[in-house]
């Protein structure tokens, strides 16, 4: 139901869902230590040190994807897992390389490992699209009938770099899940390697009763975390993710969840306890799900200006990153590049970035809409701070930077013909029309810039009839200020 819930989030392009399911972001752990949300980071190690890696198997999304091609392997042949012993040094330093690059600010290798960012790539480059055009054929046909319960949205390539690694972690987390279950998350995962040693201390446990169990390895061959040595009696706490197999598989009763004994006094059926931890979870789901559904009813729609052939993007000397970031360092430090912000962002705005710097990171461009002062989605979205919450009032006030002109490509003076777009649609006021020339009465008028009142919101760039490339641009700032 989590997992569920998380991709109709990362799919939602119209921003409803947030309201109701927002708060399935800010759980996960990653996004919870880089926002520095320890209410979070407390209750998900507590969590563990009493349930085991329930996290691993309830709340992440990456993790259940993995079971669900284990699942549908598991169709075709069945007990087909085997115990193997923990490559403890491979975790350890694959654990030692993510913290070494979060210290050093090297995101590109902790976006790659994050589990919650792997997931959101998945969905928003390779789902997305999908649902998009279902909803776009649903308003083709809801048109027809002159009704205005689904609107269009455009289905474009924001970056074919995140494409591609998007597709590759799909299809080797795929193969590796098929073939032998949570290979990943006990091997690669670092969410996986520190959680896996929390639970070595953990209240409730798997236990094995050796008194009745027959070593007919049934609870190991059923094991997706390869984790249960039924010869010795003995269960590795650190890979094991709580999912519960070995219990429903055992003939004999001898595997137990609950606190750790050596035998077993209780000889009611193990399999008859309830998950209470999983029911709760899929109980609220459910009811996000309701409030949602209602929510849809009353969603209103930003129809925009007039649609505009793309235009080629500038090359800009520092990159735009969105208001509430601050800064380009500080959006690069605790960004993990999850693709929440540019999957929800309603004005064509935000995309993946190319930069080897800044990859896959969100970075703002112009061809297809401007970042307007009344929408704030991406800061309320954003689930590790890169993009701190902002409120409207505070928007409009937020230099990201500052509009350039370009004389060469400005058709008052390449054509001699009047314009004025950028000044008009200056939410801000801050472009003026002046004579290009102030001795001549006939001189054309151009836009002057006054740097202190810009934004940098790019409504000017947008609106820029000039082909292929705007006769003004915003130019990023790398420190972001207040004006």
């Amino acid at each position: 139901m989590v997992m569920v819930l998380i991709t109709l989030l990362l799919l939602d392009f119209s921003g409803t869902l947030h309201h109701y399911l927002g708060w399935l972001s800010e759980i996960q752990l990653i996004p919870a230590l880089l926002s520095l949300n320890l209410v979070i980071v407390a209750a998900l190690v507590i969590l563990t040190l009493v349930f085991g890696r329930i996290y691993c198997s309830v709340i992440c999304p990456l993790g259940i994807m993995q079971d669900l091609f284990s699942w549908v392997a598991g169709k075709r042949k069945k007990n087909r897992f085997t115990y193997s012993p923990e490559r403890r040094v491979l975790r350890l330093i694959l654990l030692g390389a993510f913290i070494g690059a979060l210290a050093a600010g090297i995101h590109l290798v902790v976006a790659l490992l994050a589990p919650y960012s792997s997931y959101g790539r998945i969905v928003t480059n390779l789902f997305q699209p999908l649902y998009i055009w279902g909803n776009n054929v649903l308003a083709k046909i809801a048109e027809h009938y002159e009704s205005y319960a689904f609107y269009s949205v455009d289905v474009w390539m924001k970056s074919i770099i995140t494409f591609v690694v998007a597709s590759l972690t799909f299809i080797i987390l795929g193969v590796l899940a098929w073939r032998n279950g949570r290979t990943y998350c006990n091997t690669i995962c670092p969410v996986g390697t520190v959680l896996g040693y929390l639970a070595k201390f953990s209240l409730l446990k798997v236990n094995i009763d050796e008194n009745r169990c027959t070593s007919c390895g049934l609870c190991a061959r059923n094991c997706k975390a390869s984790c249960i040595d039924s010869k010795n009696h003995k269960v590795d706490y650190s890979r094991c993710v709580t999912c519960g197999n070995c219990i429903s598989r055992c003939n004999t009763g001898a595997l137990k969840y609950g606190i750790s004994r050596k035998k077993s006094e209780d000889k009611a059926s193990p399999t008859t306890e309830p998950d209470t931890v999983r029911r709760a979870v899929m109980i609220g789901g459910a009811i996000a799900v309701a409030d949602a559904a209602l929510a849809q009813v009353n969603k209103k729609v930003d129809g925009g200006l007039a649609k505009i052939k793309d235009k080629v993007a500038p090359e800009r000397k520092t990159p735009l990153t969105p208001p509430g970031s601050k800064s380009a360092r500080n959006m690069a430090n605790l960004c993990t590049a999850c693709q929440l912000c540019v999957a929800q962002c309603p004005n064509g705005v935000l995309r993946p970035s190319n930069n080897p710097s800044t990859l896959m990171q969100p970075v703002m461009s112009y061809e297809r809409g401007y970042c307007r002062p009344e929408c704030n989605r991406c800061s309320q979205i954003c689930p590790t701070d890169a993009i701190r919450r902002i409120k409207h009032s505070e928007k409009s006030s937020i230099q990201i930077g500052h509009a350039v002109w370009i004389k060469k490509n400005c058709l008052p003076v390449v054509f001699g013909t009047s314009c004025g777009n950028c000044a008009r649609h200056c939410p801000s006021g801050a472009i003026q029309m002046v004579p290009l020339d102030e001795t001549d009465d006939n001189s054309p008028f151009v836009p002057a810039v006054n740097t202190e009142k810009c934004i940098g919101c790019g409504a000017c760039e947008y609106v820029c009839p000039s082909r292929p490339f705007s006769a003004i641009y915003v130019e990023g700032h790398e420190q972001h200020k207040t004006i």
